[in-house]
């Protein structure tokens, strides 16, 4: 168990700064650019959680979430934009695994059938979060309703995932090295998670593009 506590220690002694930086990036490009479908968004706020509760900061937890917030929020107002930029069309990967004409018309239907709800539900759903802005923004939806939509679905959902990991962690904490092992063990399979999406990401990028109608 020392072993992981050690292991531990630089991320544990960067503190809430480096938590906070790694984050925000993360958010931001989940919800603005394609890239964002491979990174593990929700892992890495449940992750940050527990490392906060490590310092017992609850004010920084709450600051985290107003950063996520902000930060998805800009995310969403950048992929909108990108997805106008480029009217009715988008550049998905033919037999792409995430990057599909399937999953673009599945966000479109979600879209044009429940409009602000569905820009609402779907900050939940982790890789249409990323779809719904681009195709949102090629669909021409309005854009008062979708800016309205996505940074209500932001201020709810950027509190509730650190903070699951934030109390969580604090359970955690009650047994001396339990919390340093299963923070150690967050933090590799985030690192391994993010370095197989952008794997995956490069993998997606290579197969041959084709032009989906929105």
């Amino acid at each position: 168990m020392g072993l992981a506590a050690d292991g531990f220690g630089p991320l544990q002694s960067a503190g809430p700064v480096m938590v906070w930086l790694i984050v925000l990036v993360f958010v931001f490009l989940e919800c603005a650019v394609i890239v964002g479908l491979f990174l593990p968004g929700d892992s890495l706020l449940i992750t940050a959680g527990v490392v906060l509760a490590a310092h017992g900061s609850e004010a920084q937890v709450w600051l985290l979430a107003v950063g996520a917030m902000t930060a998805a929020i800009v995310g969403n107002q950048v992929g909108y934009h990108l997805g106008h930029k480029h009217g009715h069309r988008v550049i998905a990967r033919r037999s792409g695994r995430c990057l599909n004409a399937k999953n673009l018309h599945r966000c479109s239907q979600v879209m044009e059938r429940h409009g602000f709800w569905g820009v609402l539900i779907a900050r939940w759903i982790p890789f249409v979060r990323t779809l719904c802005p681009l195709v949102a923004g090629a669909a021409h939806m309005n854009r008062r309703t979708f800016t309205i939509a996505s940074s209500i679905g932001a201020v709810f959902w950027a509190p509730v995932i650190p903070l699951i990991g934030y109390y969580g962690g604090g359970q955690l904490g009650k047994v001396p090295w339990l919390m340093p092992a299963v923070t150690a063990a967050l933090v590799v399979a985030l690192i391994a998670g993010t370095a197989i999406g952008l794997r995956h990401y490069r993998q997606e990028m290579a197969k041959p593009p084709e032009t989906v109608e929105i």
